[in-house]
């Protein structure tokens, strides 16, 4: 049976502000493949919640290019593993902005999908104006949530790790 751990969320948060603006190199950069910004978002999480899920097709892990999941570096997949997992690795749900702490996940949806990922840094208030992110594609650290136009926002409020 697995053990549930507690999310790190500062090591998340500090992972992020170092390297929002640069490339994890233990990591492929997906900007010319789509988007680098779920990738970005596994390896914040990864960060604070220190364990990957082998489960074929639908877990998230990452080891090389050709050794991952879907979820690790594609926004609905990782969506929903995290929204839907019951085995080992992070978990979560979506409560909504009222409920975000740092190191949670914001996926925003800009026309009929949702396509962007970023990972909450700071909170000054529960408003877009006061939440602050980190994000890669658009490389980003402490930007307002409301500098964004999307039409639509769900969230990932990370609830913790398990561990066999």
């Amino acid at each position: 049976m697995a053990k549930i751990h507690a999310y790190d969320r500062e090591s998340a948060v500090r992972y992020a502000h170092r390297w929002a603006f640069s490339r994890n190199p233990r990591y492929t950069d997906f900007e010319q493949m789509g988007g680098d910004c779920a990738n970005f978002a596994s390896q914040c999480i990864y960060a604070g919640a220190p364990v990957m899920n082998y489960t074929p097709v639908y877990g998230w892990y990452y080891e090389n290019i050709k050794s991952r999941s879907p979820a690790w570096s594609g926004v609905d997949y990782l969506y929903n593993f995290l929204t839907q997992n019951e085995s080992e690795g992070p978990f979560g749900k979506d409560e909504g902005i009222k409920k975000l702490q740092i190191g949670d996940i914001i996926q925003l949806k800009f026309t009929d999908s949702f396509k962007h990922t970023l990972v909450v840094v700071e909170i000054k208030n529960r408003t877009p104006d006061g939440i602050l992110i980190a994000s890669h594609s658009y490389n980003a650290d402490y930007r307002k949530l409301s500098s964004y136009y999307y039409k639509e926002m769900r969230t990932v409020c990370i609830e913790g790790f398990r561990k066999m």
